[in-house]
Formats: structure tokens, C-alpha cells, sequence
């Protein structure tokens, strides 16, 4: 009886700890996109000759950037 709810315990825990994992590597890919893609992305575009829509976009981060911080 002991082993049933002990195996019951430990899958819970399981179950925590995953449930923990994923929250974790999203806000870890969230942060790597702001800090390391988005202004890659952007210098790329204004490179490559998009200098206006990568002007927007950084405008847009900007603004959102205000709003919702």
C-alpha cells in the first residue's frame, strides 16, 4: 500500500517538475528572441535594403516595449 502511494507521489512530482521545465525553456526562448534574434533579424533587413520596415518594426518593439514592461 505504501509503494502504491509512494508511486502515486512520485508521478505527481514528475508531472510538476515537467509542467515547471516547460515554463522555464519558454521564458528562456522568450528572452533569447528579444535579446539576440529580433536585433539580428532587424540588422539584417536594414543590410538587405528593407531600412523602412525594419525602422517600423523597431518603432513598433518600441512602443510595445513601453506599454506592456
Amino acid at each position: 500500500m505504501l509503494t502504491v502511494i509512494f508511486a502515486i507521489l512520485v508521478l505527481a512530482l514528475l508531472g510538476k517538475l515537467i509542467v515547471l521545465a516547460i515554463k522555464a525553456s519558454w521564458g528562456i526562448f522568450k528572452v533569447l528572441v528579444c535579446i539576440v534574434f529580433f536585433p539580428v533579424i532587424l540588422i539584417v533587413m536594414f543590410a538587405s535594403g528593407l531600412i523602412w520596415l525594419a525602422i517600423i518594426l523597431a518603432i513598433i518593439a518600441g512602443l510595445a516595449s513601453l506599454i506592456f514592461h
